[in-house]
């Protein structure tokens, strides 16, 4: 795992990593990444704020625990590796896509360029026990998620919270929303995506807000097939 970041983050989050409970959490890490499978792996679990800057995030798409299945995490919330199965709520997110843009679905569940357009895809607890859904809450990973959010809630130009389901939507309370947006809908998962997130258009909603600001929208498209994955 990175003891460093490399871009802005390290002056606003890296001292993070030398207090006490992340030096606990690492402490705890060690010991499950040599006894467990534990996901994503190491190398990839900061990989949401080496892809997008402090300065880059425009929005902040906030999950939950990563993906608890073998090979899919990557370090970006609802982000699979290339090759891997679309999971079920990626599959309703693209729906919403093709049906709010009419962009196609991607045959591949990989988000990496939507990072790249800053879009910071940050999960709430950054690793789990494979099979062990929650299995690493409560180690720490919630308060250094919290310290990024408000980091960014700081911040003077705003961002735009998409925040899913309701453990998304308890950060709420640490959001000033005189000066951010926040955009809330029911979880994407099958089991909640019929309440009101089908529907809910976040993605033209996204671009209205940073149109309005004077941003560059965000372009959403994905590429149908993952350069190299069906060479």
């Amino acid at each position: 795992m990175a003891e460093t970041f490399h871009n802005d983050w390290q002056e606003k989050v890296g001292g993070e990593l030398k207090k006490e409970y992340f030096e606990e959490l690492r402490a705890f890490l060690r010991e499950e990444y040599r006894n467990h499978s534990i996901y994503p792996p190491k190398n990839d679990v900061m990989n949401a704020f080496h892809a997008t800057s402090y300065e880059q995030t425009k929005v902040v798409l906030l999950g939950q625990d990563p993906y608890h299945g073998k090979g899919q995490a990557h370090g970006l919330s609802f982000s699979v590796r290339p090759g891997v199965k679309v999971p079920p709520s990626l599959v309703n997110i693209y729906k919403e896509l093709n049906e709010d843009l009419g962009h196609p679905i991607p045959e591949h569940g990989c988000l990496e360029p939507w990072a790249e357009e800053g879009v910071l895809m940050m999960n709430t607890v950054l690793t789990v026990r494979e099979k062990e859904p929650h299995s690493h809450r409560g180690r720490g990973w919630e308060t250094f998620t919290n310290e990024v959010i408000d980091v960014l809630n700081k911040r003077e130009e705003p961002v735009i919270f998409l925040l899913w389901g309701k453990p998304a939507q308890h950060k709420m309370e640490r959001i000033d929303t005189e000066k951010h947006h926040v955009l809330t809908s029911p979880h994407p998962s099958p089991f909640s995506a019929n309440k009101g997130f089908f529907g809910s258009r976040p993605f033209s909603r996204i671009n209205e807000i940073l149109k309005s600001q004077g941003q560059e929208p965000i372009n959403w498209e994905l590429p149908v097939t993952w350069k190299g994955e069906n060479d």
